[in-house]
């Protein structure tokens, strides 16, 4: 067992795996004279739509812009409120703040880290002054995907629409299909709408990017809403078959993905099969090296290939070990490894609690397992060496610390 990155180069977190293609793709769109959401843009919607098989999709600047767009769409507005759980990026909780909902965040399943549902019911059921509850947005994390049966039963029930916050959950599978798909068709019921993230660390990367699905109506309407309101882009309207002329039917916003952008995407996305087998030969890696360190707990599910695999959080049996994680976070640092935490629970950050008057053991679940975990390199450019260098490095931590 070592007890240092042999090659004294800071193992990475989370770089993104580029190839040829990608870069050829790029340059090709320099070349072509049109850099800003053109044909690629199009082009990326279409193979993505089709790699779901959905629909539509809308190619967007950010996952952010994705849920924003959802949410306006669906008509989400001051007086209403939406349920999500507190162990999130705070980019979910902002969006609902930016369309002038309040967001209500409940506890996390202490054994999946997702979404308390039985939290969600209570309040779905209590309605209690907190505002008119409109949707739920429940967060597919680490690479699992959220029990959406019982979301869309609680869905029906309670007539609210879904809003998935998918950034960590391409290509996961559920038994009706892949993540992303419109399942609450109901024209005059709820709807759900799911958003994804090409954010550099994700398993399909554009740099800064994101995509919507969702029934194709609302798709549309999101389409105009995310340029300005616009009834004709700028590729409609500068092609060699284009018109000038176009109109604004609503203050949009400045939501669209670049050509360039989509270039990568084009390259990431027929890539992603062959990156997802890879993530999962890493997790499985990671399983049976791990398995002989008893101060660590590893994730739920390791073996289910339904799993997107975007992360592998680590959860540390503080009870066993004399230092805390932000010591181990460092330990790992001093032996060359980059790790992350994912997340720190949005009620517990200064703007929500000072606006909701949150403290840290509101919700209990989530404070205790924030406190211990540990976001290891996980992307489908490590080797099997890099896999056992985490692993050599966690337990000889775990072994000098112990308890």
């Amino acid at each position: 067992m070592t007890d240092q990155n042999d090659s004294g180069s800071l193992l990475p977190f989370a770089p993104p795996t580029i190839g040829e293609d990608e870069i050829s793709e790029v340059v090709a769109t320099l070349r072509s004279g049109w850099l800003s959401t053109g044909p690629r843009a199009s082009r990326f919607e279409r193979e993505f739509a089709d790699f779901l098989k959905v629909p539509s999709a809308l190619a967007l600047n950010s996952g952010t812009a994705a849920l924003h767009l959802a949410l306006v769409v669906l008509g989400v507005g001051p007086g209403d409120a939406v349920i999500l759980p507190t162990m999130t990026f705070s980019s979910a909780a902002h969006v609902i703040e930016h369309v002038g909902a309040r967001p209500l965040f409940v506890d996390i399943d202490p054994v999946t880290l997702m979404v308390d549902l039985n939290s969600v019911e209570r309040l779905l059921s209590a309605q209690d002054g907190n505002g008119h509850v409109r949707a739920l947005m429940p967060v597919h994390l680490y690479g699992q995907v959220c029990d959406l049966s019982r979301i869309d039963h609680l869905a029906s029930a309670y007539r609210v629409h879904v809003v998935e916050d998918a950034a960590h959950a391409l290509p996961a599978r559920t038994a009706a299909g892949m993540v992303g798909a419109a399942r609450l068709l109901d024209p005059d019921g709820p709807n759900n709408m799911v958003a994804f993230s090409f954010y550099a660390t994700k398993n399909v990367t554009t740099g800064e990017g994101g995509m919507l699905t969702g029934p194709a109506h609302l798709v549309a309407r999101a389409r105009i809403l995310s340029l300005h309101g616009m009834t004709q882009d700028a590729h409609a309207r500068y092609a060699s078959d284009g018109s000038w002329h176009y109109d604004v039917v609503a203050p949009g916003f400045k939501y669209n993905l670049s050509d360039l952008q989509a270039a990568l995407g084009i390259h990431q996305l027929a890539r992603l099969p062959q990156h997802h087998l890879r993530r999962r030969a890493i997790a499985s890696r990671y399983e049976a090296g791990l398995m002989a360190v008893a101060e660590v707990e590893r994730p739920s599910a390791v073996n289910e290939e339904s799993n997107a695999w975007h992360l592998y959080a680590i959860r540390l049996n503080l009870e066993q070990l004399t230092i805390d994680r932000g010591r181990f976070i460092e330990e790992l640092r001093a032996r060359r490894i980059g790790t992350s935490v994912h997340f720190i629970p949005v009620h517990m950050l200064t703007y929500y609690r000072e606006r909701y008057g949150y403290v840290p053991e509101d919700f209990p679940v989530a404070k205790r397992e924030f406190a211990r975990l540990i976001s290891l390199p996980m992307h489908a450019g490590m080797t099997d060496g890099d896999v056992d260098t985490v692993i050599d490095a966690v337990a000889s931590v775990a072994l000098r610390y112990r308890r």
